[in-house]
């Protein structure tokens, strides 16, 4: 058998090729829709509030960030609906905006010239919950077949993959919060292969009462009552952080086939770079060298980063450690940072996804989204966190941070268009 030549299968790149954004869809606490979502961001709108998709009363923790207004029967076909949870729906969704706003039709492409990388961190909670239930109450024949594979973490890849005919190198990444930068540094990474394009970044959702279990037992949730000052990140007021359920997907692709087709490019991912964090006790958090890997990455220097989005975990001593990173490597005050994860909570894998969303919008309109609920950072973090409103602000360059339960650490710098 005769092996396709590169550009019958759809593979264009080269290593050092550039990894341009030419899509995103975004379905998140505050807006179904990037536009939509991002207008929310920027007049610094809430979307914490009382969960409402169970009932939490009886539990420590009841707040949470939730999609509102999102129909199911509008983004999904009826013939998925009994197939898959809320977080592949969600996904769903979210590809299906980043596909459209890129301009990208899979089927006028060579077989193999597309892909998917997404991140999840907890898969899907509530269809696994259901059919638990099912099993402990009615017995195992009332468990559907669906259930071998709706609940497991690469259902939103699979999914996606189906639904556009992506056909490319897919996979997912298992990261927790850090898993959106993750699964975007593998995008690029099978761009540098070849491939034409990939659907990439993370969306989560747990909000049931099994996934909501599993989230407090971690330890680190606020159980704070006001939606306003339960999450509090760089405060010295901070006691944990309010969960979340959404995200964001990207459509990578290489940059000069990209403009090439008349794309229009929204930024490009010039470096990113992941850490392992040392078993606890024995050696210090490695976050600022994620952050130096990826400017290394990148080929910049710090006094290059016009803005950090922060993982900004709202727990004391992880806050901290955080603004010692960011103090070693930019100096005290020295570059401008942003948590806009304080309005919807921290959305495991969607979280870090949604905010390379927001810095590439924050490039393209010359602003600083704010953090709301904190009024100013803590003598202990010596951050100039952007607060009170948007912040305008000269941007061409911006580091992403992100720490996942269990030691892992991600980094990515996005640049504007040139």
């Amino acid at each position: 058998m005769t092996a396709a030549a590169p550009e019958e299968a759809g593979l264009i790149g080269v290593r050092g090729m550039e990894a341009a954004v030419t899509g995103i869809g975004v379905v998140a606490p505050g807006g179904v829709g990037t536009e939509r979502w991002w207008a929310a961001v920027l007049r610094g709108e809430n979307a914490i509030g009382p969960v409402t998709r169970f009932d939490a009363s009886g539990y420590p923790a009841s707040l949470a960030g939730e999609v509102t207004g999102f129909v199911d029967e509008d983004h999904v076909a009826s013939l998925l609906l009994p197939q898959t949870d809320r977080v592949t729906r969600l996904s769903l969704a979210a590809a299906a905006e980043a596909l459209d706003h890129a301009g990208l039709d899979p089927a006028r492409l060579p077989d193999y010239a597309v892909g998917v990388v997404t991140a999840n961190g907890t898969g899907g909670f509530e269809f696994g919950q259901r059919e638990l239930q099912a099993l402990w109450s009615k017995g195992s024949r009332h468990v559907g077949a669906y259930q071998s594979f709706a609940w497991f973490y690469a259902a939103n890849s699979g999914q996606i993959s189906i639904r556009h005919g992506l056909r490319g190198p897919s996979g997912v990444i298992v990261s927790e919060q850090a898993g959106g930068l993750d699964a975007v540094a593998q995008a690029r990474r099978q761009l540098r292969k070849g491939i034409r394009a990939v659907v990439t970044g993370g969306v989560d959702s747990a909000l049931c009462p099994w996934g909501w279990t599993a989230q407090l037992a971690d330890g680190g949730l606020s159980t704070g009552d006001d939606p306003d000052r339960a999450y509090l990140p760089f405060d010295a007021e901070a006691s944990g952080h309010v969960p979340g359920e959404g995200g964001a997907l990207l459509v990578l692709e290489d940059g000069d086939a990209a403009r090439g087709r008349g794309a229009t490019v929204h930024g490009t991912i010039a470096g990113c770079a992941a850490t392992f964090d040392p078993a606890p006790g024995t050696g210090a958090p490695r976050l600022r060298a994620a952050a130096e890997l990826a400017l290394a990455d990148a080929g910049i220097a710090p006094g290059e980063v016009d803005v950090v989005f922060a993982d900004a975990a709202g727990e004391r001593n992880a806050d901290r450690a955080e603004a010692e990173a960011l103090a070693a490597l930019f100096g005290a005050y020295g570059v401008p940072v942003t948590a806009p994860k304080s309005m919807t909570g921290r959305l495991s894998a969607g979280g870090s996804a949604l905010d390379l969303a927001a810095a590439l919008l924050a490039l393209r309109d010359q602003v600083i989204p704010p953090t709301t609920g904190t009024a100013r950072a803590a003598d202990d973090c010596p951050v100039d966190l952007v607060t009170g409103g948007p912040r305008p602000a000269v941007l061409r360059t911006a580091l992403v941070l992100a720490r996942g339960r269990g030691g892992f650490n991600a980094a990515t710098v996005v640049r504007a268009a040139r």
